[in-house]
C-alpha cells in the first residue's frame, strides 16, 4: 500500500533553501530544528505540532512560519493525513529579531500572504521563471514582516545564554565531528546530566536530539545539492549510511536516496519521476 508522497528541491532563487511538498498519513516528525525558516501552507488536512511548548495546529487557510532554531515536531491531525507544500527561506528575507515573535504566534491568518505563499509555489514548480519568483519572494517577506513588525515592541527579553547556549555552540561547532557527552562536559565543567537537563529546559529538546535533526538538515541541502546519498553520511557527520538513513527516514519520513530522487511536481528530477510514492 502506498501512501507517502515526498517532492524535494532547491531552486535558483536567493533566499529559498528548499522547497518540499508532501503528503503524510500517518508520519510523525519528531522533535527537530531547522536553520532557516518554515514556511508552512496546509492544502489537504491539517497538522498539529508543538513549538516551544504549546501545542499548535494549522487552521484552514492560514501560513504557519516555523522560526529557525526553535525546536518543533509535528503530526496529522486529521484522520486522512496532511498534505503540505513548504517554503524554507533564509535568514535574508526575515532576520532574527522576528525569531521571538514568529515563536509567539507562528500561525498567521492573512488569506493574502497565503495567496502569494501558493503563487510562489506554482512559479517554483518549474524552472525559467526565476525572476517571476525573487519578484513574489519580494512581496511575501515584505509581508511577513508586516505581520510579525507589531509584536516586536512585546517580545519578551531574551534568555541569558548560559550553559544550555554554551552547549548548543559546542554542538554547532562540532557538528560533524563524534562528540561524547563526557567530552561536553569537561569541556564546559558541568556535570553531564546538568548538561542534558539545562539544555532540555533551555530548549525543549534533548541534545542528542538537537544534534541529530541539525546532522539530518545538513544531509538534505547536501542531497538537494547534488550530492550522492553515498557520501552524504558522512559528509554530515554520521557514522556510514545506515546511521544516516535511519535518523533521515525517522524525522522526514522517507529515504536519503528517495528524497535525492525527488525533484519538481510533474519533472524529472535527478533520474527520477517527481512526485514518487513510495511504500510505506
Amino acid at each position: 500500500m502506498v501512501s507517502e508522497e515526498v517532492s524535494a528541491w532547491r531552486p535558483a532563487v536567493p533566499g529559498v533553501v528548499e522547497v518540499l511538498h508532501a503528503h503524510f498519513t500517518d508520519h510523525a516528525y519528531p522533535m527537530h530544528v531547522h536553520d532557516a525558516w518554515t514556511v508552512l501552507i496546509v492544502d489537504d488536512g491539517a497538522v498539529r505540532y508543538d513549538l516551544d511548548r504549546h501545542q499548535r495546529g494549522t487552521p484552514d487557510g492560514t501560513v504557519s512560519l516555523l522560526p529557525p532554531q526553535v525546536p518543533h515536531n509535528g503530526s496529522p491531525a486529521t484522520a486522512g493525513g496532511f498534505r503540505k507544500r513548504v517554503l524554507y527561506l533564509d535568514m535574508t528575507q526575515l532576520d532574527a529579531q522576528f525569531i521571538g515573535p514568529a515563536v509567539d504566534g507562528p500561525d498567521l491568518d492573512d488569506p493574502l500572504l497565503r495567496t502569494r505563499v501558493a503563487q510562489l509555489h506554482g512559479t517554483l514548480a518549474a524552472p525559467g521563471d526565476e525572476f517571476e519568483a525573487e519578484s513574489r519572494l519580494a512581496l511575501i517577506s515584505e509581508r511577513l514582516r508586516a505581520n510579525l513588525r507589531p509584536r516586536l515592541r512585546t517580545a519578551p527579553e531574551p534568555v541569558a545564554h548560559g550553559l544550555a547556549g554554551d552547549l548548543r555552540d559546542l554542538l554547532d561547532a562540532r557538528l560533524l565531528e563524534p562528540t561524547t557527552l563526557d567530552q561536553a562536559a569537561a569541556l564546559l565543567h558541568a556535570h553531564p546530566t546538568h548538561l542534558i537537563r539545562a539544555f532540555s529546559a533551555a530548549y525543549g529538546i534533548a541534545p542528542h536530539q538537537y544534534l541529530t535533526s541539525r546532522r539530518v538538515d545538513l544531509a538534505r541541502r547536501l542531497l538537494l545539492g547534488g550530492r550522492p546519498a553515498g557520501e552524504v553520511a558522512t559528509a554530515a557527520g554520521f557514522y556510514d549510511q545506515s546511521h544516516l538513513t535511519r535518523h533521515f527516514k525517522r524525522v522526514l519520513g522517507t529515504t536519503p536516496g528517495r528524497f535525492a530522487r525527488a525533484g519538481r511536481p510533474g519533472s524529472v528530477g535527478q533520474g527520477s519521476p517527481v512526485g514518487e510514492v513510495y511504500p510505506k
